[in-house]
């Protein structure tokens, strides 16, 4: 995990910012594997010659909604079962790797909620492309404090002969919350940029902060197979501007980043993630 080359776009009063207390992180929610199944986030163009979901066949809607149930279940080997033993997808994931990765969160979240949309569909000779939204809400609870996750991402499966045989995440965004008064961010990040592109990252706090103290930063990170199991110290900054109000500038190599805030105050924590797309 690496932090963001960013530029800040506000003076403290010293000239600098004060760093504070670090926190241990996993690559935030990269772990959510809503990816694993499908994926949920905002509507994307559709492929061209691609089909509405009214009109798709009967064995892509009961797919969709055996591995909902068998997610919900939290039954890796059902889960599995719809996956070739030669899947791969865009993060470097394979059959195997992306079984490790579901035991792990599903091990971590004990309760959590499944729901799949489809939202366009293509046949092409035997291989048929699937568009599909899946929302993912769940919690976890360590040392008796209750965290709150919920997870939208959208992704293209490629399914041959009724299993999975490819994946490409499309778009992601993630939140996790603990606390009775989280702060709520508003978080903006480009979904998509060119290598080399400066771009702007603010995550605003709504709610009036008084005389509350207000601590966060954020990061970037490239998605990768190895970042899903990395955990990493990062330093928390005082944030007297009531929120991150950064510039980053994207790598010169084309690919995916997750990028990411996380804010605390006196009530509660909110991390916040977006995966930011990298073109040529």
């Amino acid at each position: 995990m690496t932090l963001f080359a960013i530029v800040q776009r506000q003076f403290f009063q010293n000239g600098s910012c004060v760093q504070t207390r670090p926190i241990l992180t996993t690559p935030l929610f990269s772990v959510l594997l809503g990816l694993v199944i499908w994926g949920t986030g905002t509507a994307i163009s559709q492929p061209v010659n691609a089909e509405t979901p009214e009109t798709a066949p009967a064995n892509v809607t009961n797919l969709l909604t055996q591995i909902d149930d068998a997610s919900n279940r939290q039954d890796v080997e059902a889960v599995m079962g719809f996956y070739s033993s030669n899947f791969t997808n865009s993060d470097g994931l394979n059959h195997q790797t992306l079984k490790q990765v579901l035991k792990d969160f599903w091990n971590k979240y004990s309760r959590l909620n499944y729901r799949t949309q489809l939202q366009s569909w293509q046949q092409n000779g035997e291989a048929l492309t699937t568009t599909t939204v899946t929302e993912i809400t769940g919690t976890r609870t360590i040392n008796n404090r209750e965290f709150a996750l919920t997870s939208t991402i959208t992704s293209q499966q490629q399914i041959e002969g009724g299993k999975i045989v490819q994946q490409e995440i499309l778009a992601e965004k993630n939140k996790l919350t603990l606390g009775n008064q989280p702060p709520t961010v508003v978080f903006n990040v480009p979904k998509e940029v060119k290598i080399g592109q400066e771009y702007t990252v603010d995550a605003i706090v709504q709610e009036p902060l008084n005389e509350e103290i207000l601590i966060g930063t954020a990061i970037t990170e490239p998605v990768t197979a190895k970042a899903y199991t990395q955990e990493e110290l990062l330093q928390l900054e005082f944030l007297p501007s009531g929120g991150i109000f950064k510039v980053g500038q994207a790598p010169n190599t084309s690919g995916d980043n997750w990028v990411s805030a996380i804010l605390m105050r006196q009530g509660g924590v909110t991390l916040v993630t977006q995966r930011l797309r990298v073109v040529k």
